[in-house]
């Protein structure tokens, strides 16, 4: 027994030692440094949230619509030419075994008012599922015998996945006959009057090259994951989008609910699979060869939100991964540009690519995830309470303006968007070195009515906002982050005097909750 507590006594005596010898000459340094650099990333956020914050205060106080800053007049019926008087529009629905979502994007694209004899739609179906292939052809069938001009088209691979399909719809012959046209994913429901209200910006602006409509999410009260997804991407389209559009005519394409000139895309270089935001990269493309973007943040498409943490997580690795990737492979080109003047330029690389794709999922996830928590381990790198809780807190509230009605749940949200924040910084750097997933393209899966139906059938509600299945609920990245903060936090209410311990405790539950997969809703395996 003596031996066993000098053994064990030895052991701690030894790796207390060497925390000591190794925490003073080289984990005290590059903490500070570390710091510093968290602060002076928390402060260009900073700045750039309380610019757009200032600008849409000004947009909102001045009205300014899009109506007003360039020329907008419906397109009258002419007479004597008749139907001609409207461009030839064309509708490009890609698909990838939408099952459950494919009847309502052709139904409201069919449905759509605009002259039969000046409208085309191209549905894109890439399924590889031989049921839901019959059954999408069957559809486009069905409203080809109701005299639509629908077209029915398939491809013998999915390369090049989504803009590989566009690019491959574009090369049809008659396309040739079309000025404009627009994109929806599966999911999306246009309301009958969308190209009546888009349209005639692109007819009586030469400039022009996109207008984009806003989102408006259909599933929106489905579980808290689709409660906290809301209030991220309502700031992006009521405060980001609509700045971009008034200050710069610039924004990225959204990849869904927009109409081109297809003049301004064929100019741009078309479609291109480089990275797995082509629409993005399309739209940084369009932009430098000048052409304008409207957003028309008053119109909005029905769409749906992935309900489940599976699909999410897909989802947001495609969205943090490929901006990065895009930025490093055309920060080159947007530099050297002749067209776009220098502050244009200034915007794409710094505002739009560096601080909101790279710096916001860095900082989020380095600074309070990890770089704060250690300094409870180190005493000596203390973290000023004005990058602490000031900042972070200024930036929380004005991303929660966008959806006042979630103002409650704000807590939940910021717990929340840390949590995805690991992803989001993995993604990023993985797209930044050109490693691992960075080409990884997963259609996030999307649930629609029918699903839901079962759902409720097979699941009491409160079943539903359990997580997936078992086989693929557990996380150990999440829970190995949730396991040290809890011991940051142990460690900060036992031995600490800055209470971060009640913030630390929090975060590490988050962790865990993502961890052990108890978020999104419950989908029944039959």
């Amino acid at each position: 027994m003596d031996l066993n507590i000098y053994f064990d006594h030895g052991i701690t005596s030894q790796i207390g030692l060497f925390w000591q010898q190794v925490r003073a000459p080289l984990l005290v340094p590059f903490l500070k440094i570390m710091v510093i650099l968290c602060l002076a990333m928390s402060l260009m956020l900073f700045v750039e949230k309380v610019y757009m914050g200032i600008v849409i205060v000004f947009i909102k106080i001045l009205r300014q619509k899009p109506e007003k800053k360039y020329k907008w007049e419906p397109i009258k019926d002419d007479l004597e030419l008749a139907n001609s008087s409207y461009p030839m529009v064309l509708i490009q629905i890609p698909m990838y075994n939408e099952r459950e979502v494919y009847q309502l994007s052709i139904g409201a694209a069919c449905n759509l008012s605009w002259p039969a004899d000046r409208i085309l739609i191209q549905v894109l179906d890439d399924s590889t599922d031989p049921i839901t292939k019959g059954m999408v052809e069957q559809e486009c069938k069905r409203w080809a015998s109701k005299g639509v001009n629908i077209k029915y088209e398939i491809r013998d691979n999915r390369k090049g996945y989504k803009a590989g399909a566009l690019k491959e719809g574009m090369k049809h012959n008659y396309v040739k006959m079309c000025d404009f046209v627009a994109i929806f994913d599966a999911d999306f429901q246009p309301e009958f009057h969308f190209l009546l209200r888009t349209v005639p910006f692109l007819v009586h602006n030469p400039e022009i090259g996109l207008v984009q409509a806003r989102w408006k999410f259909v599933n929106s009260d489905e579980c808290l994951l689709t409660r906290m997804q809301e209030m991220s991407l309502d700031y992006h389209f009521k405060v980001e989008q609509e700045v971009g559009s008034s200050n710069h005519a610039f924004f990225g394409f959204n990849g869904t609910a927009g109409v081109w000139r297809i003049s301004a895309l064929n100019e741009a270089g078309g479609w291109k699979d480089r990275t797995t935001v082509e629409d993005m990269d399309l739209a940084v493309r369009a932009g430098l060869k000048g052409w304008k973007f409207v957003y028309v943040g008053d119109l909005k498409v029905k769409n749906e939100l992935p309900s489940t943490f599976k699909a999410y997580r897909y989802q947001q690795h495609r969205w943090s991964c490929g901006p990065a990737n895009l930025f490093k492979k055309m920060v080159g080109e947007i530099a050297s540009n002749k067209k776009v003047s220098i502050w244009k330029k200034f915007y794409l690389i710094y505002s739009f690519f560096f601080v909101r794709k790279i710096i916001a999922h860095i900082v989020t996830f380095i600074f309070y995830c990890v770089i704060m928590p250690t300094t409870v381990l180190i005493p000596e790198v203390q973290v000023p309470i004005w990058g602490a809780v000031y900042i972070p807190s200024t930036i929380t509230l004005l991303n929660a303006v966008g959806t006042p009605r979630s103002f409650y749940l704000l807590i939940f949200w910021i717990l929340f968007e840390n949590v995805m924040s690991l992803h989001r910084t993995r993604a990023t750097f993985i797209g930044l070195f050109e490693v691992g997933r960075v080409n990884e393209w997963v259609v996030t899966e999307k649930l629609g009515d029918g699903i839901k139906a079962k759902t409720s059938t097979k699941a009491s509600k409160k079943s539903r906002f359990r997580i997936g299945e078992w086989y693929n609920k557990v996380h150990f990245v999440e829970i190995f982050v949730g396991l040290y903060l809890m011991l940051c936090g142990w460690y900060d209410y036992s031995f600490g005097k800055n209470r971060f311990y009640i913030y630390l405790f929090l975060q590490g539950i988050a962790f865990l909750v993502a961890g052990f997969g108890y978020i999104g809703v419950f989908v029944p395996n039959s």
